[in-house]
């Protein structure tokens, strides 16, 4: 499959930070163990993260070089992943990949960056959005972050199938930041909140619009049902951890349908910013390493043109200093 690679700069030239992503991969070469691995991400390359620490004699605690699975890592990231990063720019400051050699691009396949603890999605928090939606929002200054939950079981990763459900007749896309917390957190503050990130990466929430309603309870929506069947979350095609993005409310988001343009806009449009998602949250809950929060989607989704996806369909989503995700949909097999 091809790898896209949407604004991912080499360096940020106002803070000098390279650019990387943590990948997870499983090989292709036939004989080799599928096992899965952890992969250095640079200009749309894989290299194999192990081999790039032990090249450059580099590791997370005692010197050993290791590249642990990036769910188990992303779960004690307030510990080890600040000591992983800097051990990564390292080897590339040392151009350390470039001697270990990039993966060759038929010899692996992109697995789900990281398994999500729980998800949290943030509805119609784009105004736009909420207009083509026919939603009525309160004045900001009268309201909140409205957010439900995602089952985990949805995300699939970048490369697969999403599968319509055969009682689903409108099932849409919608190209959202993703952002990975990084450290256990209760009553955060919106000043302080970037501290709880750990990245980044891209969430496509695919919903069963006619699935959100329901007329057999006096309760009108159920996003859960429409938003949580397997495959309903594309999520990839890696990690960005979050140092390497400078500003996370400034990133161009798209997302076309069998190359037609369907979502063009760009972060700085939330209503809520991840700040704000992340301090509202903690209020209610305490958060975990590994939780995901799918910030909310611009404007372009297919039911504001009354068109929606059907078998065969391919949809990319990405965003600028991450990277994008391809899915073709298809009609479940009986």
């Amino acid at each position: 499959m091809r790898h896209y690679d949407i604004g991912s700069p080499m360096e940020d030239k106002e803070t000098g930070v390279s650019w990387f992503g943590i990948a997870t991969y499983e090989s292709q070469v036939p004989g080799a163990v599928a096992a899965r691995r952890t992969a250095l991400v640079q200009h749309g390359r894989l290299y194999d993260l192990e081999a790039v620490l032990s090249h450059a004699g580099a590791g997370l605690d005692d010197g050993r070089a290791s590249a642990p699975d990036l769910t188990a890592l992303l779960s004690n990231w307030y510990v080890h992943g600040e000591a992983l990063c800097a051990a990564v720019r390292r080897a590339i400051d040392a151009g350390v990949p470039g001697r270990v050699g990039a993966l060759a691009s038929d010899t692996y396949r992109l697995c789900v960056p990281y398994e999500p603890g729980r998800i949290f999605a943030t509805a119609s928090n784009f105004y736009e959005h909420a207009a083509e939606m026919g939603t009525k929002l309160a004045p900001r200054s009268e309201s909140s972050p409205y957010i439900f939950m995602k089952a985990e079981t949805s995300v699939t990763a970048t490369g697969t199938e999403v599968v319509l459900p055969p009682h689903a007749e409108r099932v849409d896309w919608e190209v959202e930041l993703a952002v990975v917390i990084g450290r256990p957190g209760r009553h955060i503050a919106v000043e302080q909140a970037h501290e709880w990130i750990a990245g980044y990466t891209v969430i496509n929430d695919v919903s069963a619009r006619d699935l959100n309603r329901r007329t057999d309870y006096p309760f009108t929506h159920d996003w859960f049902r429409g938003k949580s069947f397997d495959t309903f979350a594309p999520l990839g095609p890696w990690f960005v951890p979050r140092d390497v993005i400078r500003d996370p409310q400034n990133l161009r988001m798209t997302l076309s349908v069998n190359g037609e343009m369907m979502q063009n806009d760009t972060t700085a449009g939330m209503i809520f910013n991840v700040a704000e998602q992340i301090a509202y949250l903690s209020e209610i809950l305490t958060l975990k390493p590994g939780d995901l929060i799918a910030t909310g989607t611009p404007t372009g989704v297919g039911m504001g043109r009354g068109v929606y996806l059907k078998a065969g369909d391919v949809m990319v989503a990405g965003i600028e200093g991450i990277g994008a995700i391809e899915n073709r949909v298809v009609a479940q097999r009986k």
